[in-house]
């Protein structure tokens, strides 16, 4: 299952049944809650994917149900529907954190295009996070492990980097193993990986000044 095309859906039994099988047709992997306290409990451990939220669902108070995912630190996109046109409704939603708002009887395309969108976004804000986790792991390591994980990285040998360093092989060995130690990991490709994650959070600063 890709979990990034996952849809949690809250909506009364009749709505979902109808969310369920257009999401479905359009290669999408759904979740139905049948009610708040049933999405609530599960939320803490729910990472991928969206949230399409139906607001006539008996027992749903929008703000209050994102207030409550915002104390649990769940970061679902949420996109608010309603089947009729409530403006009071909309902006509520909006300011307490949806990232669109369905209203009246909206065509399928326009729901799908929201759900496409808020599953991108959902992608872009993980990948920006994983970025980050990498740099701060990274951060514990002192300057001479850094120096080693680099050149590591790079692709050379401990005794070019021994050379290169003005340290023994033997030194090389214990910094490496440092490394794996304080970063918790058990091998050098994964050491190697976080570091490329990290060098794309320090590219994504870049830009960001620059733009």
């Amino acid at each position: 299952m890709a979990t990034d095309r996952l849809v949690h859906i809250l909506a009364d039994p009749d709505r979902s049944r109808e969310l369920k099988r257009l999401l479905h047709a359009a290669g999408l992997t759904t979740v139905v809650y049948e009610t708040a306290h049933c999405f609530l409990e599960a939320a803490p451990g729910l990472r991928d994917g969206c949230l399409l939220l139906d607001l006539t669902t008996p027992g749903v108070e929008s703000s209050a149900l994102q207030a409550q995912l915002k104390v649990l630190g769940v970061r679902l996109p949420l996109i608010a529907m309603t089947p009729k046109s409530d403006v009071i409704t909309a902006v509520t939603a909006m300011k307490a954190g949806a990232v669109d708002f369905i209203e009246g009887e909206a065509d399928d395309q326009r729901l799908l295009a929201a759900i496409e969108k808020a599953l991108a976004d959902a992608e872009d804000e993980r990948s920006v996070g994983e970025t980050a986790q990498a740099a701060r792991r990274l951060a514990v390591l002192s300057d001479r492990e850094r120096q080693v994980l680099d050149e590591i990285v790079a692709g050379k040998p401990n005794k070019v980097i021994a050379h290169k360093l003005a340290i023994s092989m033997r030194t090389v060995e214990v910094h490496r193993a440092r490394i794996l130690k304080r970063l918790g990991i058990r091998s050098i490709a994964e050491a190697i990986g976080l570091s490329a994650l990290a060098a794309l959070a320090s590219s994504e600063e870049v830009d960001q000044k620059l733009f």
